[in-house]
């Protein structure tokens, strides 16, 4: 038995270094922009977007940065972006009205690819995974808004979409409440999809490959108010789904923050050690490492999100890697933008 106390001792104190030996770097805070959007292509390009019309874009890692202002969206908060490459992106704005616009030529110009001007018309999020795309938005009369892209995002089709509880909506928090994603690789599969609300209802919903309506899953995560519930997700084949959230009118309660799910969304389980406080980002940067963010902190888990160790009390929004590549990027408010390295 003190064999075994000794030997998890071990194992806790490698997890904690590993953690520990994490740092961040900020690369720029030269403008006063809020930062939601964030997408990195490779290790040296990266696109971040955010309040007053504001992107920028890195084509060195994040030593130096372009800024630009949208023209005609000066006062629009772009709080999802999804860079495909160096030259072609494309920015999500959230209402008054809703807006996708597209960039072909590394932002020197930009095109309407989606508009609605629908009362109350509100997106959250944008997914990507190769052509296909996913955005979700709030609850028009109860029904969550869907649209998906099959053609890198220049058109879009709205879909059926689930009736939502009183007050359950989706928080725009980091563009990360939704993922598509192919669990087969196949170049003709069609992809899952998957997206997590949260207010005073948070749930899970689950599109299958050929499913015309969602899978449905009450998530154990803190609920209940306006300010609580599910923020971000993310998956991997390994260890499957993470979702983040909590309280961001807390921000550093630690209640049920976090859930994760082995079989798909089927069953939900709270880690060992869980984030410490609110959290709104989440990715996988290997199979068994992940990395949140939130207002209070960044937290790095080593054994696929069952244990969270604070690496860091800094503010951030958004947190994404390289998708080809292993940098890792974070944003955040005040034009905040930063990189993790010895993780």
């Amino acid at each position: 038995m003190r064999l075994i106390k000794i030997l998890l001792t071990l194992c806790c104190y490698s997890l904690n270094v590993n953690a520990q030996q994490a740092t961040i770097t900020i690369l720029d805070s030269s403008h006063k922009a809020s930062l939601r959007g964030l997408s990195v292509v490779d290790d040296n390009v990266l696109w971040v977007s955010g309040s007053s019309g504001s992107v920028a874009r890195s084509m060195d890692g994040g030593k130096t940065f372009e800024w630009i202002t949208v023209p005609g969206y000066e006062k629009r908060d772009f709080r999802d972006i999804e860079a495909f490459d160096a030259n072609t992106a494309i920015i999500m704005g959230i209402a008054e009205p809703a807006v996708i616009l597209k960039t072909k030529d590394g932002g020197k110009s930009w095109y309407k690819v989606f508009e609605d001007s629908t009362k109350g018309m509100f997106l959250d999020a944008m997914s990507f995974d190769r052509e296909k795309g996913a955005v979700v938005g709030d609850p028009i009369n109860h029904h969550a808004f869907i649209a998906v892209s099959e053609d890198g995002g220049e058109h879009w089709t709205p879909i059926p979409a689930d009736t939502l509880q009183e007050g359950e909506a989706f928080f725009a928090s980091s563009g990360t409440n939704n993922t598509l994603f192919f669990y087969t690789g196949e170049q003709h599969a069609k992809p899952f999809f998957a997206f997590a609300s949260g207010g005073t209802a948070s749930n899970f919903y689950f599109f299958g490959p050929a499913a015309h309506t969602a899978d449905k899953r009450k998530l154990p995560i803190i609920q209940g108010k306006e300010s609580t519930g599910a923020n971000s997700l993310d998956y991997n084949k390994k260890n499957g789904f993470v979702v983040v959230g909590g309280d961001f009118a807390n921000d550093k309660d630690t209640t049920l923050n976090c859930v994760l799910s082995h079989d798909m969304g089927t069953t939900w389980i709270h880690p060992h050690t869980p984030p410490h406080g609110y959290r709104s980002c989440v990715i996988y940067i290997t199979n068994n490492q992940l990395i949140t963010c939130g207002t209070s902190g960044v937290d790095i888990s080593n054994d696929g999100g069952m244990n969270w160790q604070l690496v860091s009390n800094q503010s951030f929004h958004v947190v994404q890697k390289a998708k080809k590549g292993n940098a890792v990027f974070l944003a955040g408010s005040r034009g905040k933008i930063a990189r993790l390295s010895g993780y």
